[in-house]
């Protein structure tokens, strides 16, 4: 059962800019949801439609079998983290976790035992007598979520609570918020734009753009199963090489056209049919790679264009060269070179120049040209 839902919502502003369009979604109680895309794709501004701080131009908005797209945002019993703290400066810690009781018209003695509670939750005990001016980004960060736990409201929302934090700050404040949701298993909307906290946080991933929802999935889904070029492109890093082909054969499946010289055969479960312009999406782990005697038995060979050590593994960047055509439809790619980007061991093929390739079983996914959904 929904326990919020958006049905048709819409954000149109006085210049006739939409903003959002027509967004419907359904979230279970307890789901960690998280709005991911570009900057200007809607998300903030739907987030902000939940929280009553944005106007809904129409559409319903439903949490927990109530109405609230029309109520104030004091009445609809939700808690907003921003990205810049919004504590308030001349309170101490203490103090600003006890405003939003006070406001509720909470008495002391529950009031006191509610922030020590939270406050040992979110390791922020020690903090309680000093003033925001005196904390860290970090430790500014986790008071501003405790002020926003310590109501224990019917649904948490969070607008890119640590975009203001270095990278290692980041990573620790998303398992702290991780954990977090885990032990108390409130609803949660979280926005961002940066994928890897979107696929490490979320049980569901909504992927915007220009208004829009291009797909709503577990982050296993939208990482291995992308609806379209946009979600293809966008989630992972790096995100799929997009290769143009043309479906040669439905059965067994072969692309022609992806390697210059050599048809590509697939494994992969599709619907595609000869004849078919596809675009065809690996990601790094998808591609087999050994050196260039290899060729045959499914492998094709290209030119090792760049290589990047990153600890654990490498990739490998290859070549197939200008493919004459276009970038497929609504990607980001900017020219008509083709670049498979492989995973591999640690200064595996060092020196190589040319090395052969081919598909895993089972890895790939078709998009139709025209389209630019998947197969």
């Amino acid at each position: 059962m929904s326990y919020l839902a958006l049905e048709q919502v819409t954000k149109r502003y006085a210049n006739g800019f939409q903003a959002v369009k027509r967004f419907d979604l359904s979230v279970r109680q307890g789901a960690f949801v998280v709005f991911l895309g570009p900057s200007g794709c809607g998300k903030t501004t739907t987030l902000r439609m939940i929280a009553g701080l944005e106007e809904v131009s129409g559409g319903a908005i439903s949490l927990a079998g109530r109405r609230i797209e029309t109520l104030r945002p004091a009445d609809r019993d939700i808690a907003f983290v921003f990205q810049f703290f919004a504590l308030y400066p001349h309170l101490t810690v203490r103090e600003n976790m006890e405003f939003p009781l006070r406001a509720q018209g909470m008495r002391g003695a529950e009031i006191a035992t509610r922030v020590d509670e939270t406050a040992r939750m979110l390791g922020i005990a020690p903090l309680l007598t000093r003033k925001p001016g005196t904390l860290s980004g970090g430790d500014a960060q986790r008071v501003s979520l405790a002020r926003a736990m310590v109501r224990r409201p019917k649904a948490f929302l969070m607008d890119e609570p640590l975009g203001q934090c270095d990278l290692h700050l980041r990573e620790s404040l998303r398992d702290e918020i991780k954990r977090l949701h885990v032990g108390i298993g409130a609803t949660t909307v979280y926005v961002t734009h940066d994928q890897a906290e979107a696929l490490s946080l979320a049980d569901v991933v909504v992927l915007m753009k220009d208004g829009d929802i291009q797909q709503v999935a577990s982050p296993q889904d939208i990482y291995h199963r992308p609806a379209n070029l946009f979600a293809a492109h966008f989630i992972g890093s790096p995100g799929m090489a997009l290769i143009d082909g043309t479906v040669t054969s439905a059965s067994p499946l072969r692309i022609d056209g992806v390697i210059a010289g050599a048809p590509l055969a697939l494994t992969t479960p599709t619907t595609a049919v000869a004849g078919q312009d596809v675009v065809v999406g690996l990601r790094p782990e998808d591609i087999e790679i050994a050196p260039e005697v290899a060729s045959g038995d499914r492998f094709a060979v290209g030119s090792v264009s760049l290589r990047e050590h990153l600890g654990a593994f490498d990739l490998i960047d290859i070549d197939l060269g200008s493919s004459g055509a276009a970038a497929p439809t609504g990607t980001a790619l900017v020219d008509a070179r083709r670049i498979l980007k492989c995973r591999t061991a640690p200064n595996a093929f060092a020196g190589a120049t040319r090395v052969a390739f081919r598909v895993r079983d089972g890895r790939g996914v078709l998009f139709d040209r025209v389209t630019g959904k998947a197969v």
